[in-house]
């Protein structure tokens, strides 16, 4: 244990003369993270309540965005409307309001030499950040930063030309993991920050090299394999990549964490902050220094209006969890502080500080929270949230209405006990649901099965991220804090207050947080519904600026047809065959289909060879004959009606209509009207026409469907990127990635997660229907 439990020397905050808009008058403050949650509205305070004050913004460039034309879309966002309309513009607004230095952290450019205040709240919020990033973030980076300004008010001869105010936003959780009562002060610890940022960068390196040595490599492609292997070589290649970027980001999360521990914090993002929190106070020995350290940040109390809030902070996600009915128990002490403070609160308490005038070389800390004062413990959190979501569900009452859980508070063991034996349940569970028949009750099951997997992984990582802070016992003490705010000029009480003991935690966390957090559920929500109650399987196709630019692939068994090519094998060999025979081909196909089904699930391609050299001695035409004469019917009425209609849309609309088959040619022959060309396998024969068992070239199956695909698009000048592709196996997840609009039509339970995953339609096609003759594409 290296941290210190010494109290320190606390240095008292300097007092206010005037109102903030006067003391800060002139003035110009560079800021580090405005396109942040903290830093957007710290811009939107400085430009409504500081006229006279000029931020200079370090915004980086993002592709092909500037940083003005980033700081440009910022003020877009409406809290900056009525300063914009005043300005007569956002460009207008920027050019006369706001200096943009396009930058980054560490890469800093030279900033103004007029500059009098630099404000730090850009920084890694993560709570489980890589160890590089976060050292590269929150020490290289704040180094950096305070570098760049030394130089820019130190002249020629080294000598400071002005003493500017630097005031570095950190976290009150850089007191690791100590207990009872934290000042507002530097933590005592003996931590060189040099030595761990150097070895926190080098384990980048150092993973990323064992995440590519052959041992590791081949674990990663066999468990992509196992889950990708019927989808192709490319595929499979494609996930073991991702498998290995995941396995070296969560090495490195690992790395930070373990490597946090061990010294006294308890994660990486702590760690990092309280090294820069050194880096700071031995940088700034010649300057005025202020250090901010929030607690939980969550919405605005007051301003720019109650309930404020960009995206999900630390505690969102439980609450939404437990109001949709997701989070069954909370590993937390009932009588620990959940620690939350307004981010209004945070914004006027950080610009407040920067109007101060600390002594040179005397940090000064301020803890900006409530737990001191207004204290809010996980069973007074719990009983607001439950209360919130028994008034106000998040889905109304009836079928699907979610049940809340009742928390008993059993400890972190229990929760994990839980959570082990549920994750094996899982686990089998998952295995079996891979290998079921195609049905949708399958598919609903996987549905099901997928959002308790969900819930598992979420409650995993958050005991994991968060247990220590579910039983904190720790109070961040806030007298510099108050004593500024009671210095505050009573003209500013308005604009400006943040003491954190005058407001009710009923009003705030049922009346404004956690209706302002469900709000944009409410409204995914509902346009849900609007999306169930209209069908998407026929929404209307555009056409064609061009006839034949646009392009349309089927596949055919499962998705356009209920059949297989076993089905189809056995409707073509077995008429032909004597009753021994028949006899005789079924014995054999039902001895040999465990191994054809184990090659089918390795590679279709062989699966396909093998199955077909069945056909050997058969007679080619006679088989077609068989198909035009025999079997036309039995294929029409297993042809799926909404896909006859959803080809003939495609084909009104222009498109060029492509069936991509395994199946024989033969079978396709009843098809032909439909489609503008069959791609399917074409059976060898002999000289005197009868089969070899084998096929005149591989059938397209798996990664040589979107090689077609692409070559024929070339080749006729068709858009892959507006076309269609409708397909119902794992196996055919590369063809529907290679166009613009993929569909997954009855698909099994890997094609449904990917199509899931990746925000494609997914159509129920019936299989069968008295009425599909009545459909029949003849004469098409």
């Amino acid at each position: 244990m290296t941290i210190s439990t010494d109290t320190p020397d606390v240095a008292e905050a300097p007092p206010l003369e005037g109102r903030l808009r006067d003391l800060l008058a002139g003035k110009k403050i560079v800021m580090t993270g405005a396109t942040g949650f903290i830093g957007e509205q710290l811009l939107w305070k400085i430009l409504t309540e500081l006229p006279d004050t000029t931020p200079a913004v370090l915004v980086r460039r993002k592709g092909s965005a500037g940083a003005r034309d980033r700081v440009i879309t910022l003020v877009g966002k409406p809290i900056f409307r009525e300063l914009v309309q005043a300005a007569g513009g956002k460009a207008e607004l920027v050019d006369s309001r706001i200096e943009v230095i396009e930058g980054d952290l560490p890469n800093v450019p030279p900033l103004p030499r007029d500059l009098d205040i630099v404000l730090h709240c850009a920084g890694d919020v993560s709570f489980d950040p890589p160890i590089d990033k976060a050292f590269a973030t929150n020490t290289v980076g704040t180094r950096a930063l305070m570098e760049a300004m030394l130089e820019a008010v130190t002249d020629e001869a080294g000598t400071l030309v002005k003493v500017p105010h630097y005031v570095h936003v950190s976290t009150a959780y850089t007191a690791g993991r100590r207990r009872g009562m934290i000042p507002e002060a530097q933590h005592v610890h003996d931590i060189d920050y040099d030595t761990e940022t150097t070895w926190g960068l080098k384990l980048k390196e150092t993973i990323e090299l064992e995440s590519r040595t052959p041992e590791r490599l081949t674990r990663l492609r066999r468990q992509a394999e196992r889950v990708h292997r019927k989808a192709g070589y490319l595929t499979t290649a494609r996930d073991t990549e991702e498998r290995r970027r995941t396995w070296v980001h969560d090495k490195l999360v690992e790395a930070g964490t373990e490597r946090a521990r061990s010294l006294g914090w308890t994660d990486c993002y702590t760690f990092t902050k309280a090294l820069g929190e050194r880096v700071v106070a031995d940088l700034g020995r010649n300057i005025m220094v202020s250090v901010v350290r929030p607690a939980i940040v969550e919405s605005s109390l007051k301003h720019p209006y109650p309930g404020w809030i960009e995206g999900f902070k630390m505690a969102d996600p439980i609450i939404l969890a437990y109001g949709k009915g997701n989070m069954p128990e909370l590993p937390a002490s009932p009588d620990s502080v959940i620690d939350i403070v307004p981010c209004d609160m945070v914004v006027n308490a950080t610009l407040a500080v920067c109007a101060t005038r600390p002594r040179i070389g005397e940090p000064v800390f301020y803890h900006v929270n409530s737990g001191a004062r207004n204290p809010l413990t996980f069973a007074d959190i719990y009983d607001h949230v439950r209360h919130y979501f028994l008034e106000h569900p998040l889905t109304p009452g009836g079928q699907g209405a979610a049940q809340l859980p009742t928390w008993s508070f059993p400890g972190a063991q229990r929760v994990d006990q839980l959570l082990n034996t549920s994750t094996k349940a899982y686990e089998f569970a998952d295995m079996a649901l891979k290998i079921a028949p195609r049905w949708e009750v399958f598919r609903q099951l996987a549905r099901d099965l997928d959002k308790g997997g969900e819930q598992i992984a979420f409650l995993r990582r958050y005991l994991t991220i968060y247990g220590e802070y579910l039983r904190s016992e720790v109070t961040y003490l806030d007298d510099n804090t108050i004593a500024l705010h009671n210095r505050l000029d009573p003209a500013d009480l308005d604009a400006f207050a943040f003491d954190s003991s005058v407001y009710d935690w009923k009003e705030y966390l049922e009346d404004i947080h956690i209706a302002s957090i469900t709000a944009p559920i409410r409204r995914m929500e509902e346009l849900k519904r609007k999306r169930r109650a209209r069908p998407t399987t026929y929404r209307e196709l555009t056409p064609a600026k061009q006839p034949g630019t646009v392009l349309a692939a089927f596949d055919l068994d499962g998705t356009v047809l209920n059949s297989d090519v076993i089905q189809s094998y056995l409707w073509v060999r077995l008429p032909e065959l004597g009753p021994w025979g028949r006899s005789k081909a079924v014995l054999g196909l039902v001895r040999d289909l465990p191994g054809l089904l184990w090659t089918e699930n390795r590679d279709r391609g062989a699966f396909l060879r093998a199955l077909y050299r069945r056909y050997r001695g058969a007679d080619l035409a006679a088989l077609e004959s068989f198909v035009d004469d025999t079997l036309t019917d039995l294929i029409m009425d297993r042809l799926a009606p909404e896909a006859i209609r959803r080809i003939r849309e495609h084909r009104d609309a222009g498109h060029t209509t492509v069936l991509l088959t395994g199946t024989i040619r033969p079978f396709t022959r009843p098809l032909t009207p439909l489609f503008d060309h069959i791609v399917a396998a074409d059976l060898a024969t002999d000289e005197q026409g009868r089969c070899t068992g084998y096929l005149t070239g591989p059938p397209l199956v798996g990664e040589a469907r979107p090689a077609w695909l692409r070559h024929y698009a070339a080749a006729n000048g068709i858009d892959l990127a507006k076309s269609y592709a409708y397909a119902d196996s794992h196996a055919d997840e590369s063809m529907l990635r290679a166009v613009g609009n993929p569909v997954a039509v009855n698909p099994d339970v890997p094609l449904m997660r990917v199509a899931q995953a990746d925000h494609w339609s997914i159509v129920e096609w019936s299989s069968h229907s008295a009425g599909s003759r009545r459909n029949r594409p003849l004469g098409r």
